[in-house]
């Protein structure tokens, strides 16, 4: 007979079997076109889970945070140039990042929460748009010529594993926050401002602390990969980090997975990176951008919980 304890250590098994196998992979001499891939999969999933914070549970469709993964980026190269690093503590340097990315959430934070719906929308995505102009019109952080970064004095193929496996470790912990979002006292919390916020305002919930915080935790991931990010490629401009469709896949990626579930993000994320990239390589990025436009009206339209909720509700599972 089995049982629902050994139904949970049996998935817990083959969890853990997969991310050794993950981990594994890049020091086996695969070839680099399909390290990356994966390495892009891992950052996308990082900015979905997060963005499902504030955007999922809370619901609050912020379309500006590309700026935190810039941020994070532009912090971590401005640590590599202003001190010589040792290549570890560059590599940490990507939680200094991630904590600037999040203080930044807070302080913009404060006066945005207090808005709504789609005016909470647009004025995220006037910060994002207000913090590209910003970078590209300061000297000390590269201005329209971008920053180059000291690289590792390893072996390239070293270095790419290294990466790898970094931005696998930070998935893993933007995976674990999102469990424990879900099952939390927190995240109830979020889901009653999601349902109505008033409502939830009489019974005691604490709506202004809670969506700081959930804002604050949703930028503070895409602050530390984009820290990553930054020193992977060795170079950043603000064409790279802040670029809007980067914005758009994130919330898109969400959605389509199921916003409000910690796995959704997680398969919106897998599967759109690779639809991505099969556009990208396969046809011209102008008529990907049309795909994605059309896959966003989709999801809104006829799947607004996601593809999870559409399966459940195919199979005759009740939602929730």
């Amino acid at each position: 007979m089995v049982t629902p304890d050994s139904k949970s250590r049996r998935l817990v098994f083959w969890v853990l079997v997969l991310f050794i196998a993950l981990a594994v992979f890049p020091w086996l001499g695969i070839p680099v076109y399909f390290v990356s891939l994966l390495f892009t999969v891992f950052l996308y999933v990082i900015l979905a889970t997060s963005w499902n914070i504030i955007g999922g549970f809370a619901g609050y469709l912020s379309f500006g945070h590309v700026a935190f993964f810039g941020i994070g980026a532009y912090t971590t190269a401005m640590m590599i140039n202003g001190f010589d690093l040792s290549p570890l503590l560059t590599i940490v340097s990507s939680i200094p990042a991630g904590v600037v990315s999040a203080l930044i959430a807070v302080i913009v934070g404060y006066p945005c929460l207090k808005l709504r719906g789609p005016y909470f929308a647009v004025i995220t995505l006037c910060f994002a748009f207000v913090v590209d102009l910003g970078v590209k019109n300061l000297d000390i952080l590269g201005g329209p010529e971008g920053l180059w970064l000291k690289s590792m004095d390893l072996p390239i193929d070293i270095i790419r594993a290294i990466f790898f496996e970094v931005m696998m470790l930070i998935m893993i912990f933007s995976i674990a926050l999102g469990i424990w979002t879900s099952n939390s006292k927190f995240g109830a919390g979020l889901r009653a401002i999601k349902e109505d916020e008033e409502v939830a305002q009489t019974i005691a919930i604490n709506a202004p602390k809670l969506k700081i915080e959930a804002f604050a935790l949703s930028a503070f991931f895409p602050g530390m990969a984009g820290g990553v990010y930054a020193y992977y490629l060795t170079y950043i401009h603000t064409d790279i980090v802040f670029d809007m469709m980067i914005s758009i896949l994130i919330v898109l990626m969400a959605l389509f997975g199921g916003g409000g579930t910690w796995l959704g993000p997680v398969i919106g994320a897998v599967v759109l990176t690779l639809i991505n990239e099969g556009l990208s390589t396969f046809v011209r990025a102008e008529f990907a951008r049309i795909v994605y436009g059309c896959l966003f009206i989709g999801v809104i339209i006829f799947m607004p919980n996601g593809i999870i909720e559409f399966f459940k509700r195919a199979k005759g599972v009740p939602p929730g």
